[in-house]
């Protein structure tokens, strides 16, 4: 894995614990030789992450809407930014400049880039590793709903695996560099569900 794709907030979120986070997982991508790539902001947890990044001597890579950098919020001291015409053009060009994607805490647009880029890997259109960081239990009610998903019948449990979650950094990085990409997708599963109904 030499990219990865951090979705973060674009706030620092009241405890420093989330941004003490964002700089142990920068520091981690850095020593594992780990490029990222990101939303391009200058502001919150994306903001650091990118710095220190930088600071560390990696390469940091941002994606950014227009709309967003004619607002000021765009970094402008990246390796590359990328400045696109929309959030579609945005989300598509992270998902291939990266090797797996990773959320920290953050808000409704972290949750819906995650959400988004965990379907794709569902259906079968990229087989990449996602995961979360979940710092001081941020996720722990989103992994619980995952799983009532998965008993309410809603989710397969293989499905619901492709959601790697860990607390530390080092060990998350380490399961998504040994990750395997599973063969059968959600689109097959239902085509042979289809199958058994004729």
């Amino acid at each position: 894995m030499k990219s990865l794709c951090v979705y973060c907030g674009s706030s620092f979120g009241k405890d420093p614990v989330y941004t003490d986070a964002a700089r142990m997982l920068a520091k981690e991508m850095v020593a594992r030789d780990i490029g990222l790539v990101y939303g391009g902001g200058k502001v919150g947890l994306m903001g650091v992450i990118a710095d220190e990044v930088l600071k560390l001597g990696g390469a940091a890579i941002g994606v950014i809407p227009q709309a967003l950098f004619d607002k000021e919020v765009g970094h402008t001291g990246l390796t590359e930014l990328h400045v696109v015409q929309n959030m579609h053009e945005r989300k598509a060009l992270m998902a291939e400049l990266a090797d797996g994607f990773v959320a920290l805490p953050g808000g409704i647009g972290t949750l819906e880039e995650l959400f988004e880029i965990l379907t794709w890997a569902q259906l079968g259109f990229h087989q990449k590793p996602v995961g979360v960081l979940n710092v001081n239990g941020f996720y722990d009610g989103l992994i619980a709903f995952l799983n009532m998903q998965v008993t309410q019948g809603f989710v397969k449990d293989r499905q619901a695996a492709l959601l790697l979650h860990e607390a530390s950094s080092p060990v998350l990085l380490e399961r998504m560099q040994r990750y395997v990409p599973q063969q059968s997708t959600k689109l097959q599963d239902a085509l042979a569900a289809q199958q058994l109904f004729k």
